[in-house]
């Protein structure tokens, strides 16, 4: 990353010094002799530090450090002066500045304020980037829909955020899960505390436990301190664990004994730690099923789904469609710079004919991709189509990419088919060559549909 300095002085001579040091340590360097100059040129590319001379012929330097410091508080400014009075330094350092100079000045002493100061500048930095995080607030809004499906979602996001009792969220990969996770942590009492998620798909099976609970110094090769687990990170706060349904089953017991005892046991250690931590849980398969092969415990699955939310896919929600378009288009047109002012009612009715198989995240992606490459003022129905087909080659190829098992393979398949056929039962049973209860069946096993659904007619 560039270290920006800007060196006014209208001693051309004495800029050109200061310029020509610094840019031998690696300094990225821009000169001005006038503090005007200075001052239109900082608009186009703020740096991290200022240094400037006190006494200066257009705008005094106690008044350039001044607009500076209410304009730019973020840049940290070094006064250069040849009045090295105790009076002189206060008055530079009321102004704004960092610290003073005194000409002629030691290479040395240069450097080494310019150094601090530039420390200086990334601390302030940091420090507003950290507290607009905390400001940040996941509400409502962060989801788009008008649907009754999600304005009986919003309503009970409200009711279970004031609650302490364990959620079971349960949708398809990219209807917003953990969004939902995020809101119902931020409307909670534990909003200030931390959220801490978890991707149980993401960690290796070997490393999960130690990521979870911690370990103790020396429990495995490689374990060269103790190290918390992102149980304890949570502490007082949320933690998230996204796909538990892909939980080892002595993971799974292991956490059943943190949720019956409120306690974690590091790897490695004999030291129980108490803990605190509200547990919000997701998944994109039926648990039920998973129940009923053994593949997930059951008391487990009690303890994690006191309260089920279940996230609506957006092919069950076209009415939202528009909203999401009309909101990723403001938001990609503004990061982009686009010239794209709006959507072509073709390609709307192509965006609202679409099956979804990756739900929201694919439509982001969509409208993304449009608003980048669109040479039009209105997106066109071929772009978006095109967007749309070269997701699904990718998604048809991503199928086969981590080598499934027979049945993984299957429930992938009949996910495609049926989202290629909008999800008519009729059509997809034509595809695959199979009887409607069998279909039913296979949708069941693999989560498609909740256990509530009704099995359909033996056929004759």
């Amino acid at each position: 990353m560039a270290k920006k300095v800007v060196v006014v002085d209208d001693d051309i001579e004495m800029g050109k010094l200061v310029k020509d040091i610094l840019l031998a340590e690696g300094y990225q360097v821009r000169q001005f002799t006038s503090v005007s100059e200075a001052l239109v040129k900082i608009k186009e590319d703020i740096p991290d530090v200022v240094v400037t001379d006190l006494r200066m012929r257009d705008i005094d330097g106690m008044m350039f450090l001044k607009k500076l410091t209410q304009d730019y508080p973020q840049v940290v400014s070094i006064m250069m002066t040849a009045f090295g009075s105790i009076e002189t330094a206060i008055e530079a350092t009321k102004s704004g500045a960092y610290h003073y100079i005194i000409k002629p000045f030691k290479v040395d002493e240069m450097l080494m304020l310019v150094k601090r100061a530039y420390e200086r500048s990334q601390l302030v930095s940091e420090n507003k980037s950290l507290k607009k995080q905390l400001k940040k607030k996941f509400t409502l809004d962060s989801m788009i829909g008008k649907s009754h499906q999600m304005l009986e979602l919003f309503d009970l996001i409200g009711r279970v955020s004031q609650a302490t009792a364990n959620v079971l969220i349960v949708g398809e990969s990219g209807t917003g899960k953990e969004l939902v996770a995020r809101l119902i942590h931020e409307k909670s009492p534990r909003k200030n505390r931390s959220f801490v998620a978890v991707n149980c798909t993401a960690i290796p099976e070997t490393l999960l436990e130690s990521e979870l609970f911690g370990h103790a110094k020396g429990s495995f090769t490689g374990a060269y301190e103790d190290k918390k687990g992102l149980f304890e990170e949570a502490n007082h706060g949320t933690i998230f664990l996204d796909e538990i349904g892909d939980l080892s089953l002595p993971l799974q017991a292991k956490l059943l004994r943190v949720l019956q005892e409120k306690q974690i046991r590091p790897v490695g250690s004999n030291q129980a730690k108490n803990i605190d931590v509200r547990i919000i849980s997701a998944t994109h398969r039926n648990l039920n099923a998973l129940v009923k092969e053994n593949k997930f415990r059951e008391d487990l699955f009690f303890r994690l789904n006191v309260v089920p939310v279940m996230v609506p896919s957006l092919r069950d929600r076209p009415q939202d469609i528009p909203l999401l378009v009309e909101h990723f288009m403001e938001k990609y047109v503004t990061q982009n710079n686009s010239k794209v002012k709006g959507i072509d009612p073709k390609a709307m009715a192509a965006l609202m004919s679409h099956p979804w198989p990756g739900n929201v995240r694919e439509l982001q992606n969509i409208i993304e991709r449009a608003v980048v490459l669109s040479t039009n003022e209105h997106i066109t129905e071929a772009e978006v189509l095109g967007s749309a087909t070269e997701l699904a080659q990718k998604s048809i190829q991503s199928i086969f990419s981590d080598r499934p098992t027979l049945e993984q393979l299957e429930e992938r398949y009949i996910k495609m088919v049926l989202a290629e056929v909008a999800h008519k039962k009729e059509e997809a049973v034509k595809v695959l060559g199979v009887s409607r209860r069998t279909l039913y069946r296979k949708e069941k096993s693999y989560g498609l549909i909740s256990a509530e659904h009704e099995e359909p007619p033996a056929e004759d």
